[in-house]
């Protein structure tokens, strides 16, 4: 699968829009969930996914491989659905009720993973970003300051208050 993958790319950078295609397939649901769990709405999900892939297939004749492609495009995918995040005039709290569903449909998981995917797209939607950035997806304190336009105390403190609310619901179920 990988030197599929590889010659995907290749191919891809040449202009091959098939092979791109097969580039889309392969990493789609990677890419929605970071941006679902970024953004807990899915048409904001799914639009910044089609943004991701349109910055991928304009970036991709430069790709010179210093870093595995999914690294590449995993970088692409958080920083488009943080442009998507900052867009977002009012920072609302969301119950995710109209919003909560599973990442993918192949996706299986646990029924206590589950919840917590649920929990976690209950988040007031800076500490949710604050969360998924530095929890789920290794952001230093100081780089999702940075990412988020925020004080580096700030993201501290709504990762502490995101903990707090994640840690009070998951004790309630």
């Amino acid at each position: 699968m990988a030197t599929e993958i590889a010659a995907a790319i290749s191919a891809a950078q040449q202009g091959d829009k098939q092979a791109f295609y097969l580039i889309y397939q392969q990493f789609i649901g990677r890419v929605y969930a970071i941006c679902w769990r970024l953004l807990a709405n899915k048409q904001q999900a799914e639009d910044a996914s089609q943004d991701v892939f349109i910055k991928v297939w304009q970036q991709l004749p430069v790709f010179r491989g210093d870093s595995s492609f999914a690294t590449w495009l995993h970088s692409v995918a958080t920083r488009t659905a943080i442009d998507h995040f900052r867009q977002q005039k009012n920072l609302r709290l969301t119950d995710g009720s109209d919003e909560l569903e599973l990442l993918q449909p192949t996706t299986h998981c646990s029924s206590d993973a589950a919840m917590l995917e649920q929990a976690i797209m209950r988040l007031p939607s800076q500490a949710r970003a604050v969360f998924v950035l530095f929890a789920l997806e290794g952001y230093q304190h100081q780089e999702i300051a940075g990412l988020l336009g925020i004080a580096e105390g700030s993201s501290k403190a709504q990762y502490f208050r995101a903990r707090q609310l994640l840690q009070e619901w998951l004790a309630d179920e």
